[in-house]
């Protein structure tokens, strides 16, 4: 009897070992790539920058304070000079902040313009593709 529970302790030993030593050299084997695109956090497994969804709730501004004046107003009572600010501040942006300046604009109230709308759209989905 004193032999069968020895040898089970013995077995159950040797096994921990086993385990245990192929594991930390299964550990040692990987390789850790720290380098981050410039593009992405990687945090998730599709990148929500490009992501028109705000989950987060916090307004980045883009060095665009000046149109939190056109909160809450339709696009169709933009003045001239209003929608030129729109366009200037559009078409400086780099393409990977075009989705996260639409977040913006959206968490502000702020409505574009059709012909920008597109534009910005089109560049999301360019940038997916």
């Amino acid at each position: 009897m004193w032999v069968l529970v020895l040898l089970l302790l013995a077995g159950t030993s040797l096994i921990m070992v086993l385990t245990w030593m192929r594991r930390k050299k299964q550990t040692e084997e990987v390789e850790i790539n720290y380098e981050m695109d410039e593009e992405c956090c990687g945090a998730h497994e599709v990148c929500d920058k490009d992501s028109l969804l705000n989950a987060d709730n916090i307004v980045v501004y883009y060095d665009d304070e000046e149109l939190d004046v056109l909160r809450g107003k339709s696009p169709d009572s933009f003045t001239a000079d209003q929608e030129k600010q729109l366009a200037d501040i559009f078409y400086t942006l780099r393409e990977s902040d075009v989705a996260g300046w639409l977040r913006s604009l959206q968490l502000r109230g702020i409505q574009l313009p059709d012909e920008l709308k597109e534009e910005a759209l089109m560049i999301i989905r360019e940038r997916r593709a």
